[in-house]
């Protein structure tokens, strides 16, 4: 160390930054008054309770206008769906759309739609032939596009 060289002079100011804002704070409330504060603080309040109302409200609102609850058209699964945006049933794979609170299947432009029939199974074993009905089936073939 030199000993004709400058001495250094080192000041703590690591409480000052508290003090300083403690003081701006006093300062302010002594000559504007305590008044905006604590109005401040009210309007923070009631904003901070009644956005989060306002959201859950509004949710439930457009839920209600926009969730579909029914069952698939074809295989009478129980499903939930909104409204815009097309789905497939998850039990048989078959395209649905919500309209008019209800699924119906999408299908291209000049297709007809048939609705399924089940048909039960009956012996005929121990019936007399005037009690059986024949039916005959033609299958077309598939349609040229």
């Amino acid at each position: 160390m030199a000993p004709n060289g400058f001495r250094q002079l080192q000041l703590n100011f690591s409480g000052v930054g508290c003090w300083l804002t403690l003081a701006i704070v006093f300062g302010l409330v002594t000559t504007v008054g305590i008044g905006w504060l604590l109005k401040s603080l009210l309007v923070l309040g009631i904003l901070l309770f009644l956005i989060p109302v306002l959201l859950i409200i509004g949710t439930q609102f457009w839920l209600k206008r926009n969730l579909v609850e029914g069952a698939c058209p074809s295989c009478s699964q129980p499903l939930t769906g909104f409204k815009p945006i097309p789905l497939s049933c998850p039990n048989c794979g078959v395209a649905l759309q919500a309209k008019t609170g209800a699924f119906t299947r999408v299908a291209p432009e000049g297709t007809i739609d048939v609705d399924v029939v089940d048909v039960e199974a009956v012996s005929t074993q121990g019936q007399s032939a005037d009690d059986v009905t024949t039916v005959d089936v033609d299958i077309l073939p598939p349609a040229d596009t």
